[in-house]
């Protein structure tokens, strides 16, 4: 007997990387056991060049294939080069010597992706050749004249729930044929991961419908809301006190870090961070309580309680959650190691 496993990996596309994915038939015995290393074409992937192209891929993360279901499993790679070393693209590794680094201070985040559906070329719920109504009511809306593609929604969910991902939440957003699901909180590996297999499993549930799922940052240009991945960020410290909240906020407007992040923020950032429609401008950074505007939130609720997290508003729907969350560990983590805040 035999069953599937799903082999998914980032490619090396820039500036915005891509899933890709091919199905390896193993035998029961392995079932349980360490899934084995497999290879692939780099020069097919934007990982290699035509006359050494064999990379390797090496599995991190497996779980339950809700698609095909019974024993077959996704199962999510880092991509080696064939001396078994990080290949460049490999965005993973350097976040897992951060998080390693920085574990003590227990940091953990949850991440709010935002996504588009499109069909024959316009997003779900625009008429060709023209637009809707303007944004109002679509966010967390419900009706079919201001919900569109709730039914991969649906599928989605069920999928991503099944996988055993540590999904928390869907909603509709401000745009027509736009949504949201959330990942988290878990650690920074563990959000990464699981955020990376939710992916996959989106664009794959909407193929089954005809449609197509995008990350494209500002996917109408205009009077329409962008796309982003909030980033929701806790460590220990910042659990149990509010000076621990202060100082990693103010920690990401320092020096030359607001550049530093926003560069690994996402291609089109510039294009999202316009200083509307919820965003602060790129180039400008500002912290607040219950500010949307701001390119940090503090939630209210966190300054009532003396205690919580933040919400780093600027990172794109498009953004490498490994990066994202290599970064802020980094940052916020030095920051409150060196204020004694751990």
């Amino acid at each position: 007997m035999t069953f599937k496993a799903e082999y998914i990996w980032i490619d090396g596309t820039q500036p915005t990387a891509k899933l890709r994915s091919k199905t390896k038939i193993l035998a029961d015995d392995a079932k349980g056991a360490e899934l084995p290393i497999w290879g692939f074409d780099g020069s097919s992937t934007n990982q290699a060049e035509g006359h050494s192209s064999d990379r390797v891929l090496k599995p991190v993360f497996s779980c339950p294939d809700p698609i095909r279901g019974g024993d077959d499993l996704l199962v999510l790679c880092e991509v080696l080069n064939i001396d078994m070393t990080p290949h460049e693209s490999n965005t993973r590794a350097a976040l897992t010597e951060v998080a390693e680094k920085f574990a003590a201070q227990e940091p953990i985040f949850g991440i709010e992706q935002e996504y588009t559906f499109f069909q024959d070329g316009y997003p779900l719920g625009f008429p060709k050749g023209g637009f809707p109504a303007p944004q109002g009511g679509y966010y967390c809306g419900v009706g079919a004249d201001e919900i569109f593609g709730r039914d991969i929604v649906e599928a989605h969910l069920e999928n991503c729930l099944a996988a055993g991902l540590a999904i928390s939440g869907i909603n509709a957003e401000v745009m027509p044929g736009q949504w949201e699901f959330q990942v988290g909180p878990v650690s920074p590996l563990e959000v990464s991961d699981h955020l990376w297999v939710a992916r996959w499993l989106l664009y794959r549930t909407a193929e089954d419908f005809g449609v197509a799922a995008t990350l494209d940052p500002k996917p109408v240009k205009g009077d329409w809301n962008g796309a982003g991945a909030h980033t929701n960020f806790s460590t220990k410290a910042m659990r149990e006190g509010y000076d621990a909240i202060i100082t990693a906020a103010e920690s990401l407007g320092e020096g030359s870090k607001p550049l530093d992040h926003v560069k690994n923020y996402g291609a089109g950032i510039d294009d999202r961070l316009t200083g509307l429609h919820e965003t602060a401008p790129w180039n400008e950074y500002s912290y607040g309580v219950s500010n949307r505007g701001a390119s940090v939130r503090i939630p209210w609720q966190v300054e009532k309680d003396g205690k919580g997290y933040i919400e780093d508003r600027r990172p794109n729907a498009n953004v490498d959650p490994y990066v994202v969350t290599r970064l802020l560990v980094d940052t916020c983590c030095s920051a409150l190691e060196k204020a004694g805040q751990v």
